[in-house]
């Protein structure tokens, strides 16, 4: 056993003292000082709840002193090293110290790696971010301030957090518009997110999969991770995308052949502009958004295919590429929603902004080791993007766009009902 020290009921109060007639120099000593003090103090209270006052002679008592040992807590992202007292049981085994317990069950170390990495603050750069070098609380060897360190805290609570979102239950959600769209890692590297936005416009990071392209297999991987989730099917939701094929086919076949699918005007319109020469691309981007201001659909298919007809011989295969998913890309005009809401749901912005913080985050990283790591960065990246999420801007005029999925999806079930009939006669 240990020699014996000053009785903690008077170590924090002459502690705190002491360190407060320093305080004008250094506060955060004062800090450091006046939490270690109060800690011991409650420390002590445990111990002398199975023990007794310290030097007593209390019978019937459940425990016993067993002297001080050192230990190490979170501090500033790193740890400072403290005294505790040690508690023993009458028939043998340590008990634990409740305040003890409750200071090291936190991790703020690892929240403290997290949030830096998050804010692109290099492992490197780390012991700097959180404790000043020439600060009245150096850290010390064994601090817990390198890279290392800081990577391990990273990846497992990185890791524990992705596994704990990408299990977490969307019954709940009333979900109407589900975005989708990849970023590429590497060459063979890509990962597919989907971001949902419900009924009262509040926006949801989904989920994230990784894959070797952007192909039907991945889409169909993530879709059947959301509906294993508790993403109804049998729902009608508008579906936005970029417009690839894959992600088409996998939604097709999934919710349905008739269910609503959006592809981005935008990157329509880009994709159409960068084939075209510069002369042309005032007029064609006039049209293109006259088309897209129409609130009706058939006027605007028409103003499209003469857009496309005056192309045939300037740019002929950019007029095939315009009337490409010529019915997706007016899905918006047709369900008959209002002129703002169309602003909103014909683009897949909201995905796009996510990505954007997703880019940020991961800017940092030179080298991917593996797949896992990817995953864990992107969907630490999504979370992070999901705490600026606003509300859609023409949330209020949700309720047409229910409206209209409704009607859409009973025309439909209507129309499928009919059709073995029709061929039955």
């Amino acid at each position: 056993m240990t020699k014996c020290t000053t009785p903690a009921e008077v170590v924090p109060a002459a502690i705190v003292e002491e360190a407060w007639q320093q305080v004008g120099a250094s506060f955060e000593r004062f800090c450091l000082t006046a939490g270690i003090a109060t800690l011991a103090g409650m420390m002590e209270a445990d111990a002398t709840r199975p023990c007794g006052v310290r030097y007593g002679r209390d019978d019937g008592k459940d425990g016993h002193r067993w002297g001080r040992t050192k230990g190490q807590l979170g501090f500033h992202g790193g740890k400072v090293a403290l005294e505790r007292p040690r508690v023993r049981a009458r028939d043998g085994g340590e008990l634990p110290l409740p305040s003890w317990e409750a200071a090291m069950a936190e991790d703020w170390l690892g929240k403290w790696a997290l949030n830096l990495m998050l804010i692109n603050v290099s492992t490197r750069k780390f012991g700097r971010a959180v404790r000043l070098p020439e600060g009245d609380v150096p850290a010390q060897h064994g601090a817990g301030l390198s890279k290392s360190a800081a990577s391990r805290r990273f990846v497992a609570l990185s890791a524990e957090r992705m596994k704990e979102w990408m299990a977490s239950d969307l019954s709940q959600l009333d979900l109407l518009v589900i975005q989708i769209d990849g970023i590429h890692i590497e060459e063979d590297l890509m990962l597919l997110g989907a971001v949902g936005v419900d009924g009262a416009g509040g926006k949801h990071s989904l989920g994230v999969i990784e894959g070797a392209t952007e192909n039907a297999t991945v889409a169909q991987a993530l879709l059947d991770n959301l509906i294993e989730r508790g993403l109804d099917p049998k729902v009608c939701r508008l579906f936005i995308i970029d417009g690839a094929k894959a992600l088409t086919k996998a939604i097709r076949k999934t919710f349905g052949r008739h269910t609503p699918i959006q592809r981005c005007q935008v990157h329509k319109a880009r994709n159409i502009l960068e084939r075209l020469p510069k002369p042309l691309h005032a007029s064609v981007r006039r049209v293109l958004r006259q088309a897209w201001e129409l609130d009706d659909a058939d006027k605007a298919e028409r103003l499209i295919r003469n857009l496309a007809r005056r192309l045939e011989q300037q740019a002929p295969g950019v007029a095939a590429s315009i009337l490409e998913g010529l019915d997706e890309i007016l899905t918006v005009i047709r369900l008959g929603l209002p002129a703002e809401l169309r602003r909103s749901l014909a683009c897949t912005n909201i995905i796009e902004n996510m990505m954007g913080t997703v880019r940020r985050v991961c800017r940092n990283v030179k080298r991917w080791q593996d797949a896992s790591m990817a995953l864990r960065w992107t969907s630490a990246a999504m979370l992070e993007a999901a705490k600026g999420f606003r509300r859609l801007k023409a949330y209020k005029q949700l309720s047409a766009l229910r409206t209209a999925l409704a009607a859409h999806q009973a025309k439909h079930a209507t129309d499928t009902a009919v059709e073995p009939t029709a061929k039955a006669a």
